[in-house]
């Protein structure tokens, strides 16, 4: 087929002519180029996604580089937000098209939408760990008759808390619960707590401001050693109209994730400093936390098998922790 001469190809002919190089405009004629030569590169899908500062967003720290440098396989518009709140909300009205939560708020929020929300890949593992001041507690049996002073009531970290207390047939320990996990360190130094419960980053942040206090527990090791699966405490969100009608931008967007949680995990210093640049977490603070923030990329089987053995538990826990009931299959959003 006679492909049309770029106008560059023509300007560079016409003045051949006019410097009267001995050449005609079909001596110059460029060769034909073809089909494939001038296939422009597809546009890049745009998603708006929204992060939670913590955890979730330091997993796709790599992401939002390379979407800075616009390296991605898609275009981000992100949205950070302090608590899950915000990003509920913007994913029930269509102004986000992912979002970054606790898992069983995604089974409740799947309930509440008749399945608008499905969850699309487990981001983070247990993150929860119990702090002392006092080198005799060691065991969860050694917090009987304790105060533990935590935060997130109404949350993932109540019901796995309780859950472990119970398992363990603990039932003279008392938890007291602050607004958020920076006021629970603000008491733990002013006011003497013994015990306090807290999430990476937040521990190391602890650990800073008073080295009295260490990890004497690992929830996720006590979760794990009562029989249940992986701890799968967060996820990454998405409507199921977005996933339906994109599948290559949501191809494009775990591609993108996978990668990110691998580099951080690879090189928590260099990934510290990308962390700080996006006001997720200090660069100090995040590259010591990531090894203990259990950050991963889950998806297909893996993921099901490990989230409905996690809903199950905290559904017979407390049935309001995953919305009444246990998501059924359609919970699980599988791109092939």
């Amino acid at each position: 087929m006679k492909k049309i001469l770029s106008v560059m190809a023509v300007l560079l002919c016409l003045s051949l002519v006019f410097a009267s190089c001995g050449n005609t405009a079909e001596e110059t004629t460029l060769p034909e180029t073809t089909a494939e030569e001038t296939t422009l590169p597809a546009e890049k899908a745009v998603i708006n996604i929204g992060l939670l500062k913590g955890p979730t967003g330091m997993g796709a720290a790599q992401l939002l580089e390379n979407n800075k440098n616009g390296t991605a396989n898609a275009d981000y518009n992100l949205t950070l937000a302090g608590a899950p709140d915000v990003l509920q909300s913007a994913l029930i009205n269509g102004s986000l098209d992912m979002a970054a939560l606790p898992t069983n708020v995604a089974a409740v929020l799947h309930g509440k939408t008749e399945g608008k929300v499905q969850l699309l890949a487990v981001n983070t593992l247990g993150v929860i760990y119990l702090m002392t001041n006092n080198e005799n507690i060691k065991t969860i049996s050694d917090l009987q008759g304790k105060t533990i002073l935590s935060a997130g009531q109404g949350t993932t970290t109540e019901y796995v808390l309780n859950y472990i207390l119970s398992e363990n047939g603990l039932t003279d320990v008392t938890v007291e619960y602050a607004a958020e996990h920076a006021e629970v360190i603000t008491k733990a130094v002013s006011d003497g707590y013994e015990v306090i419960l807290l999430p990476e980053p937040f521990v190391t942040q602890m650990k800073a401001q008073d080295a009295g206090y260490s990890v004497a527990i690992d929830l996720t090791k006590e979760w794990n050693a009562l029989g249940g699966k992986e701890l799968t405490m967060g996820c990454i969100a998405v409507r199921k109209e977005f996933a339906e009608k994109n599948p290559e931008a949501v191809k494009a967007f775990l591609k993108d994730y996978e990668a990110s949680v691998n580099a951080v995990n690879a090189d928590p210093a260099a990934a510290g400093t990308i962390i700080e640049s996006f006001e997720i977490a200090k660069a100090a603070v995040a590259s010591k936390a990531i090894p203990n923030c259990n950050i991963v990329f889950m998806t297909g089987d893996e993921m099901i098998s490990n989230v409905s053995d996690y809903l199950n538990v905290l559904f017979t826990s407390n049935p309001k922790a995953v919305g009444g009931a246990v998501p059924a299959a359609d919970f699980y959003c599988t791109v092939k």
